[in-house]
């Protein structure tokens, strides 16, 4: 692929490296990110040019000769002038060559499979718009406000004129019952009747809305975004979850980024890799991919060839953090001219918009994205916990029943002088059979009048 020799334009010589999608030949041309990237540059700074692949299919490394191979070796044997590729500029590779400005940045990301991280909903889901911190406030602040109505409503003659003859309404259970119901916005007995008692209601009463307003608003966020956010967004949630195992390239920078790294985070991620490296490592990137769609895998790699992997699989994601930042240069020898001006060249690229248009056009992907305003039914699991409250609450009030039966069943049993078993079975009977025995009287007297 080549732009032909005009006349009075210098001529470059380019190397490059076919990698889907910087350079891939099509019908016996060359196209690409970095194609299109050359062409712009040509236009700006008036040269012509003649791309030619890479010999030995190689980014540029130090052989064991002490000879460097790939791209950068051609540059060094001036067998080309410059390389436009996706060439991470190293400090090794800068101290033999020259580098211009970074035209796309990249870095160390995770990839997953959507389905192996999507946000699974706890049981107890309806709790989550309120910390744990925040319940517990609640309960102080609910259980010591009606106890303040409880002694305000002692303290107070308007509520209590003769405490020797006359009964308080406020008791604390009724105090705790007044303190529910203003809670669940919902208007209980007893009434209060003093200034006192009306000023502590009234501010419970604003407590109570603001606190429930602040709640539906909290759920109505969660319950629209719970199924879009993603348990692993750092390397840390990574180490830390036991469902997913993780890996990288066999002997690729990634790997050794985290074993020269200080960070403990990073360490640990290392430790992991390094202890099953026959399991967790793989060979080549097609089979990251592979095992990433296939298994509980999460690959670590480079993140702008996960974003394009992203963009050709849908049921494939990035997680949002990226470290390690690096970018793609273009190389060139040490003493060409070439160098400022292909730099001044690539930032007028990225400031124009340029860069992002080519950025877009290469990593377009055809996969829909559900509208975070789309409506959705709701999942079992975000109510899971209120219904089994209701069902917990409903238990409780029938026990509660049985047991204020079984207690005046046995004060009963006491004045009758029988068992209290017997006294307890008829009382059951007794309740049970009350419409019974009316619809069997109705049809008595039905028959008289007849």
């Amino acid at each position: 692929d080549s732009r032909g020799p005009e006349e009075g334009l210098p001529t470059l010589t380019v190397t490059t490296i076919l990698e889907d999608p910087y350079v891939m030949v099509r019908s016996a041309e060359l196209e690409g990110y970095c194609i299109d990237l050359l062409k712009a540059l040509a236009a700006m700074l008036h040269f012509s040019y003649k791309v030619k692949v890479v010999g030995d299919g190689q980014y540029g490394a130090i052989s064991s000769n002490g000879n460097w191979t790939g791209m950068v070796g051609e540059i060094l044997r001036q067998e080309a002038d410059i390389a436009v590729a996706p060439l991470t500029v190293t400090s090794a590779r800068e101290e033999v060559v020259s580098f211009t400005t970074p035209f796309l940045q990249t870095g160390i990301g995770i990839l997953l499979r959507k389905d192996t991280v999507s946000q699974e909903m706890s049981f107890f889901h309806f709790l989550a718009p309120f910390s744990k911190e925040t319940w517990t406030g609640l309960l102080f602040a609910y259980v010591l406000t009606c106890f303040c109505l409880f002694l305000v409503a002692r303290l107070s003659p308007c509520e209590w004129n003769e405490p020797k003859n006359e009964e308080n309404h406020f008791t604390f259970l009724n105090s705790l019952w007044f303190g529910a119901g203003a809670l669940a916005l919902q208007g209980v007995t007893p009434r209060p009747k003093a200034l006192s008692v009306r000023v502590i209601a009234a501010v419970w009463w604003l407590f109570t809305i603001a606190l429930l307003a602040a709640y539906i608003a909290n759920f109505t966020v969660l319950l629209s975004s719970g199924s879009e956010q993603l348990p692993i967004q750092t390397f840390e949630d990574l180490v830390k979850q036991r469902k997913l195992e993780f890996g990288t390239l066999h002997g690729s920078s990634t790997f050794y980024f985290f074993k020269n790294s200080k960070n403990p985070i990073h360490q640990m991620i290392y430790e992991y890799m390094d202890k099953r490296r026959d399991h967790v490592l793989v060979k080549t990137y097609q089979e990251a991919v592979q095992r990433v769609m296939e298994s509980n895998y999460a690959f670590i790699g480079e993140s702008i060839s996960q974003d394009l992997a992203a963009a050709r699989h849908c049921n494939l994601i990035r997680a949002p953090e990226v470290i390690g930042a690096r970018g793609f240069g273009i190389a060139t020898t040490q003493a060409s001219l070439w160098t400022k001006k292909l730099s001044v060249a690539v930032l007028k690229l990225r400031e124009s918009g340029d860069l992002d248009y080519l950025r877009n056009k290469w990593w377009e992907t055809s996969c829909l994205h559900k509208s975070k305003d789309r409506w959705s039914p709701l999942q079992p699991q975000a109510l899971g916990g209120l219904f089994l409250t209701l069902a917990i609450g409903l238990a409780l009030g029938v026990i509660a029943a049985v047991v204020e039966l079984s207690n005046k069943s046995r004060h009963a049993a006491g004045h009758v002088k029988k068992s209290c078993c017997s006294v307890f079975t008829e009382e059951i009977c007794t309740r049970l059979r009350i419409k019974e025995n009316t619809r069997q009287s109705q049809e008595t007297s039905g028959r008289a009048n007849a």
